[in-house]
């Protein structure tokens, strides 16, 4: 099979920061584009060039959005560290950001990869709504759009109960997006917690003498021992989950096409993604919603990734 060409929407965070190691492991990727969300935009834009630096790659990171499009949302240190990479004390990188911005970078990359790119959505989509705000036929320029991104029964993983972090992060950005790209992939939070990780056996995956591994068990000791703490029964590695749907669709074992769209307003429920489970609405389907993915392979991918030289 044909190895994937990728342009990655990201805000790195530690699970981020994995589906960016898979992502470089077995596929091209044309460029990072960062967002705030899991930390404010000076940590995931330095998260992401430490990524490149690390992986040894070309890739340019262009720097993006540092808000969310209209309301201030909270950020997600107290799971990622205060850096969004655990707190671990890695040297900076000495590699530079690229000058244009991940909104134009979107917008430019398109068109010169007309047809042959797939658009990974790690984090909250402020870039991806303000990239359709000026140019509405964005989609019909990409192959493929994969979203990590809510919690389609309603069992988020924010204050607001409904609500996933990247959607609930910033709802006006994730409206624009699933009101106008007529289809995508959606890899939501409740798919994530059906594919965790056994603690043990991740924990031997990091033992591997490879960079990556010894990179990867610094940043996410922190996130580890929080998800125990919590009493979490599995590490759940959302980003990871969507990395591996974008890369290899014939893992997915289960899947719906519905009609989704975003709640921007309710006090309880703002960010949430509502599917209209039986087309009651009559409006066409805009997501496929990943259900269930083979786990074996999905795991083999994380291993893979982890023990590239």
């Amino acid at each position: 099979m044909h190895a994937p060409r990728l342009l990655i929407d990201t805000d790195p965070g530690v699970d981020d920061a994995l589906a960016i190691l898979m992502a470089h492991h077995s596929a091209e990727v044309v460029g990072l584009t960062i967002a705030a969300g899991n930390v404010g935009l000076g940590h995931t834009v330095a998260n992401a060039l430490k990524l490149v630096e690390l992986i040894g790659a070309e890739t340019p990171v262009y720097p993006g959005c540092a808000t969310p499009l209209v309301r201030p949302a909270a950020d997600a240190a107290y799971v990622h560290g205060e850096d969004g990479f655990g707190d671990a004390g890695l040297t900076p990188s000495s590699r530079r950001a690229a000058d244009e911005h991940a909104v134009m970078a979107i917008l430019r990359l398109s068109r010169e990869f007309p047809g042959q790119l797939t658009l990974v959505a790690l984090g909250p989509l402020t870039n991806l709504a303000l990239a359709l705000r000026i140019d509405p036929e964005l989609p019909s320029r990409f192959a493929r759009l994969v979203i990590m991104g809510g919690a389609v029964n309603g069992r988020g993983n924010t204050h607001r109960v409904p609500a996933e972090f990247n959607i609930g992060f910033d709802p006006e950005a994730a409206h624009v997006v699933f009101s106008n790209w007529p289809k995508f992939d959606l890899v939501d939070w409740e798919a994530t917690v059906r594919h965790g990780l056994d603690y043990a056996e991740f924990a031997q995956w990091l033992q591997v003498d490879s960079p990556r591994a010894r990179f990867y068990a610094a940043i996410s000791r922190r996130t580890c021992d929080w998800a125990q703490a919590q009493g979490r029964a599995r590490l759940y590695s959302a980003d990871a989950l969507a990395m591996a749907v974008a890369l290899d669709p014939d893992i997915i074992s289960q899947a719906r096409e519905c009609h989704v769209g975003i709640e921007l307003d309710g006090s309880l429920t703002r960010g949430a993604t509502v599917v209209d489970w039986e087309g009651r609405l009559q409006q066409p389907a805009n997501a496929r919603i990943i259900l269930g993915v083979d786990q074996a392979r999905f795991e083999a991918r994380i291993r893979a990734a982890l023990a590239a030289a």
